[in-house]
């Protein structure tokens, strides 16, 4: 379902400025000037993950992106509202990643319930296409790592495929996050806490660069 729009969301997102990023290239480490690690999450929604994320783990920078802006202004507002130092957000397509992020700043990305694009034309849409993961590996850092969660089986297996075919080592594969030892920690999403209550299975992998 569209969202409708959100009266005065421009405004609404320019009041949470100090936690927006411009839209000029991003070097981590003149936005945070503290050398610590800096994940990355694509695709953050409302911010329920990145708000998580950046509460469980203070010594790590998150910058979190999202397309839509509407949706951005939610996120931004509820990070504005916990005074989370260690986040930032922007509004842009991860196609342009490599335009809007500095070259191997970033050590983690997430990828979190991504659209999964079933129609096999679509495929090239998909977060975990290769040339999205080429475009990952240029922001990544050497040591540099992509987590995943989502419900769809297909684009789980078809991801997995992407990774390993495109020099990611594929890790820690579970087809039922929740019943498995990789629970423990997890942050999640508003989706997923949709699906967990419905009792739909939650697929999750860890990959590193080789």
């Amino acid at each position: 379902m569209r969202m409708r729009k959100k009266k005065h969301g421009a405004e609404r997102l320019q009041a949470c400025g100090e936690y927006v990023l411009d839209g000029g290239l991003c070097d981590p480490k003149s936005v945070f000037e503290n050398g610590r690690p800096v994940h990355l999450e694509i695709g953050c929604g409302k911010g329920d993950f990145i708000c998580g994320m950046a509460a469980a783990e203070p010594d790590i920078n998150f910058i979190a992106i999202e397309r839509i802006p509407d949706v951005l202004t939610i996120a931004a507002e509820k990070v504005k509202a916990a005074g989370y130092g260690n986040v930032r957000l922007a509004a842009f397509n991860a196609a342009y990643l490599a335009e809007r992020i500095a070259p191997h700043s970033i050590s983690r990305i997430y990828l979190n319930f991504s659209d999964p694009w079933p129609k096999k034309g679509h495929a090239k849409r998909r977060l975990t296409y290769r040339s999205f993961l080429d475009i990952y590996k240029q922001i990544l850092t050497s040591d540099g790592s992509l987590f995943l969660k989502t419900d769809d089986l297909q684009l789980f297996e078809f991801s997995m495929e992407e990774l390993r075919c495109s020099g990611f080592d594929v890790r820690d594969v579970t087809y039922d996050l929740h019943n498995s030892p990789y629970a423990e920690n997890n942050v999640m999403t508003e989706y997923e806490r949709n699906f967990v209550s419905q009792g739909k299975p939650i697929n999750s992998l860890r990959a590193y660069l080789c």
